[in-house]
C-alpha cells in the first residue's frame, strides 16, 4: 500500500514537473541569454582573487609601483564592468520570473474557471489563494530562480576550484572531504524539511480562510457582539502558524547549520595549513589569500547547489497542492468543435428525462424530469428551500450536465454547445448579487463589456435605477467600491437585472432577483422585463406570490419531480 501510494506521488510529482517545463520551454532564448549573462558575471567575480593576489606578490611585496597601478586600474574597470552586468542581469531576470510567474498563475487560474459550482462550494477561498499566490510563487521560484543559482553555483564552483588546483592541488583535497559529508546530513534532513514545509502551507491556508470569511461579515459579527470571539480564533490561528513556522525555522537551522560549520572547519584547516607554508616560505601571502578566497567561493556554491537539494522538497510540497487543483476534472465536457448558436434564438426549452445527483450523494436531486416551455413563455417555478431549483437553473446555464437524459435549447442539446454561449443565451439574475470594485457603469456592463454608454444608461433607467444614479456624484461612473458594501440590497438587485437587460438573453431567470425590493418597486421591475422580454423566456422563482402573478405556466418543483398547471388568474 505504501509503495502505492508513493509510486502515484511519483507520478503526480513528474506530470507537475512536465507542466511546470511547458512554461519555461518557449522562453529558452530568454534563459540562454541569461545564462550567458551569468557566466561572465561569475567569470568577472572569480577574477577579482587573483587580481589580488598578483597586486599583492608582484606589486606590493615585489615593490613594483608600476604594476600596482596596473592591477588597480584593472580592478577599478572589472568592478565597473561587473555592476553594470548584474544591473543589467536583475532586470533581465526580474522580468523573466514575472513572465513566468503570471503564466503559471493565470494557467490554474483558467483551470479553476472550468470547474463547477460544487468544487467551489466543497473547498475554502483562503486555501485557494494560498495554492494560487503562494504555492505557485513558490513554483516559479524554483523554476527560474533557483536554475540561475543552481548555474552560477556549478559556475563558481568549477572556476573556483580550477583556480584552487592551480594555486595548491593538495589544500584543494579538503572539499573532496567537505562535499560528500554535507550531502549526507542534508539526504537526512530532507524528509523533515518537507513535512514542516507542508504544514506551514496548511496553517497559512487556515489563516487565509479565516481572512476571506470574516472581513466581508464584519458587520454581521459586530451586531452579534462576537468581535472578541473571531479576534480569540485569530489568535488561535496566529500561534498555530507561528508554532508550524518556528519547529520549521529550527529544522533549516540545522539543515543549515552543519554544513555551514564544516565550511568553517574546512577553511579554518586552509589558514593552518598554507600558513605554515608561508612562515616556511614555500608559499606566497597573495596566493594563501587568494586561496582562502576562491575556498570560500567553492564552499559557497556547494551550500548552494545543496540548498537546492532542500528547495526541491519545498518546490515539491507547493507543486503537489497546485497539482490537486489542475487534477481537478470538470463536471461539464466542452466539445473539441461545439456547435454556433443561430443568429436568432426563440428561447424554447426542453427537458427530456433528466435526471441529476451531485457526486458522493445517492439522492436524486431531479428524477426523471420532462419539461418544455416554449420560446417567450413566462413560467413561474415554485418550490420549498433545497428542493433543487438551483440545480435545474445550474443545469440549463451548464455548470452541470444530467446524469440521464438531456437539456436542449431551441433544440439542440446543451452538451453540444460551448459553455460560453450557452450561458451568454441563459442569464440569472440570483438574489446573491456579484458586484466588482470599479463604477456603477462598469458592473452594468460586465457581461458586455463592449456595450456603449448610451445602452447601459437605458438598461439601467428599464431596471429602475434612476434615482439611484441621480444620487451619486459622478453618476454611472460612480465608483461603488468592493462588492458594493455602500448600496442597500434593492439597489444591488436593481443593477444585477440591468445587467441581465444590457445582455439581452434569450432566456431570462429572475430567481428571488426582487426579494430585496418593496412590492412597488418589484411590480415596476417585472413589468420592465414583461415589456422588454415580451417575445423572450421569462422563468421567475419566488416565495411571493404577487411576483410569479401573470404567468403562463406554473411550475412545482417536489421530490425531484416537477408538477406543471396552468394560469389560475
Amino acid at each position: 500500500m505504501i509503495r502505492a501510494v508513493e509510486s502515484s506521488d511519483r507520478v503526480a510529482l513528474g506530470e507537475g514537473f512536465a507542466w511546470l517545463y511547458s512554461f519555461v520551454r518557449p522562453r529558452r532564448a530568454a534563459i540562454l541569454g541569461l545564462l550567458g549573462l551569468s557566466f561572465v558575471a561569475s567569470m568577472l567575480v572569480l577574477l577579482q582573487p587573483w587580481l589580488t593576489k598578483i597586486l599583492i606578490d608582484d606589486g606590493l611585496i615585489a615593490k613594483d609601483y608600476g604594476k600596482l597601478v596596473g592591477v588597480a586600474v584593472a580592478m577599478l574597470l572589472v568592478g565597473i564592468f561587473g555592476t553594470a552586468l548584474a544591473g543589467l542581469n536583475r532586470y533581465l531576470h526580474t522580468r523573466l520570473s514575472g513572465n513566468i510567474l503570471f503564466a503559471l498563475r493565470s494557467d490554474v487560474y483558467c483551470h479553476l474557471q472550468t470547474l463547477s459550482p460544487a468544487f467551489f462550494a466543497e473547498r475554502r477561498t483562503g486555501d485557494l489563494l494560498s495554492r494560487i499566490d503562494g504555492d505557485v510563487a513558490e513554483i516559479q521560484r524554483f523554476a527560474v530562480d533557483s536554475l540561475f543559482s543552481a548555474v552560477s553555483a556549478v559556475i563558481g564552483l568549477a572556476g573556483a576550484l580550477a583556480l584552487m588546483l592551480a594555486l595548491s592541488w593538495q589544500l584543494s583535497l579538503l572539499v573532496l572531504v567537505l562535499v560528500p559529508a554535507q550531502f549526507l546530513w542534508l539526504r537526512w534532513m530532507r524528509r523533515k524539511v518537507e513535512r514542516q514545509v507542508r504544514e506551514v502551507r496548511e496553517r497559512s491556508a487556515d489563516l487565509s480562510s479565516f481572512l476571506v470569511e470574516t472581513l466581508p461579515a464584519m458587520k454581521f459579527i459586530q451586531s452579534a457582539g462576537q468581535e472578541r470571539r473571531e479576534a480569540e480564533r485569530l489568535g488561535g490561528l496566529n500561534l498555530n502558524y507561528l508554532n508550524s513556522l518556528l519547529r520549521l525555522q529550527v529544522t533549516e537551522f540545522f539543515t543549515q547549520a552543519i554544513p555551514g560549520t564544516l565550511t568553517s572547519l574546512t577553511r579554518a584547516a586552509a589558514f593552518l595549513i598554507g600558513g605554515w607554508w608561508v612562515i616556511q616560505g614555500e608559499w606566497k601571502l597573495g596566493a594563501l589569500i587568494a586561496f582562502s578566497t576562491y575556498l570560500g567561493m567553492a564552499t559557497g556554491p556547494v551550500g548552494s547547489l545543496l540548498g537546492l537539494y532542500v528547495a526541491i522538497q519545498r518546490m515539491s510540497v507547493s507543486l503537489g497542492r497546485v497539482g490537486e487543483l489542475r487534477r481537478a476534472v470538470p463536471d461539464v465536457t466542452v466539445s473539441n468543435s461545439p456547435r454556433p448558436l443561430p443568429p436568432v434564438l426563440a428561447g424554447d426549452l426542453e427537458l427530456r428525462q433528466v435526471v441529476f445527483a451531485y457526486p458522493g450523494r445517492t439522492r436524486r436531486v431531479l428524477d426523471g424530469v420532462d419539461l418544455h416551455i416554449s420560446g417567450g413563455a413566462k413560467v413561474a417555478l415554485s418550490g420549498t428551500s433545497g428542493v433543487g431549483k438551483s440545480t435545474l437553473i445550474d443545469l440549463l446555464q451548464r455548470h452541470f450536465d444530467p446524469l440521464e437524459g438531456s437539456v436542449l435549447l431551441d433544440g439542440v442539446d446543451l452538451r453540444m454547445l460551448a459553455p460560453g454561449d450557452v450561458r451568454r443565451a441563459v442569464a440569472v439574475v440570483s438574489q446573491d448579487i456579484v458586484l466588482f470594485r470599479g463604477s456603477l457603469a462598469d458592473n452594468i456592463r460586465y457581461a458586455m463589456p463592449d456595450a456603449d454608454g448610451a445602452a447601459v444608461l437605458a438598461a439601467a433607467h428599464d431596471a429602475q435605477l434612476g434615482s439611484l444614479i441621480e444620487g451619486l456624484p459622478q453618476g454611472l461612473d460612480t465608483p461603488i467600491g468592493e462588492r458594493g458594501q455602500q448600496l442597500s440590497g434593492g439597489q444591488k438587485q436593481r443593477i444585477a437585472i440591468a445587467r441581465a437587460l444590457l445582455q439581452s438573453p434569450a432566456v431570462l431567470i429572475l430567481d428571488e432577483a426582487t426579494s430585496a425590493v418593496d412590492e412597488e418597486t418589484e411590480a415596476q421591475v417585472i413589468a420592465a422585463v414583461d415589456l422588454l422580454f415580451a417575445k423572450r423566456t421569462r422563468i421567475l422563482i419566488s416565495h411571493r406570490a404577487a411576483t410569479l402573478k401573470g404567468c403562463d405556466v406554473y411550475l412545482t418543483l417536489e421530490d425531484g419531480k416537477l408538477q406543471t398547471g396552468a394560469n389560475d388568474d
